[in-house]
């Protein structure tokens, strides 16, 4: 009993540190043991033993993957991206995006964030709530590269970066991205790759979304 009960935190433990799983207390008919939330389901070797509990996320498929896309999406009421004090897109109402592109990044990748991107239903409607689209709230989207979403510092304080995709990799993406919210009939201003950049803006709310194409967030 008191080994599996340790299996059963090991495994817990693994899916934290690893697959970050959500977990919470749970008690079992032999102690507590942890569970998952949020859409995992549940499986027990034997249902006399509730403490050996086997943690399966319904995506794993997209778990085993080292990374995936990666959007921090801002609601804004104005931003601007410039390059050497040269201003190379602005926008008033709508949405400042920055986008960073994994290694194992395709197309389809970018296809999904592009589509959550444009429906994103984070406008306020007459009534004051969270219920327009960029598209109803007559707004435009300013795309910005930004490898730097992938920085990992789980062994340190300077950040690594091997996980972003190579610039080539990255930049066909970015601006396919780019595109497909154009053929949406949105605006979409852009800043300049591979360059640094000065980024300024105005968050309304303040409201920020994380999205990710492995569907984590």
């Amino acid at each position: 009993m008191a080994f599996s009960f340790f299996l059963a935190h090991a495994w817990a433990d693994l899916q934290l540190r690893h697959f970050h799983v959500p977990l919470l207390w749970k008690k079992g008919r032999l102690g507590s043991v942890m569970a998952p939330i949020n859409g995992c389901k549940e499986s027990t070797r034997s249902r006399k033993c509730a403490s050996v509990v086997y943690l399966q996320h319904p995506n794993r498929a997209c778990l085993r993957r080292s990374n995936q896309m990666r959007a921090v999406v801002q609601r804004v009421s104005r931003a601007q991206v410039s390059v050497n004090g040269e201003i190379m897109g602005r926008i008033g109402l709508g949405l400042l995006v920055l986008l960073g592109v994994g290694h194992s990044d395709t197309e389809a990748d970018a296809t999904y964030l592009a589509e959550k991107i444009s429906g994103l239903r984070i406008f306020e409607d007459d009534q004051g709530k969270m219920n327009r689209s960029i598209q109803q709230a007559g707004g435009s989207v300013l795309a910005v590269s930004q490898f730097t979403l992938y920085g990992d510092v789980r062994r340190g304080k300077r950040p690594s970066f091997d996980a972003a995709a190579p610039p080539e990799k990255a930049r066909t993406l970015y601006e396919f991205l780019v595109e497909r919210i154009r053929q949406g009939g949105l605006i979409c201003e852009t800043g300049r790759f591979q360059e640094m950049m000065t980024l300024e803006l105005v968050n309304e709310g303040p409201v920020t979304i994380l999205l990710d194409s492995a569907k984590g967030f």
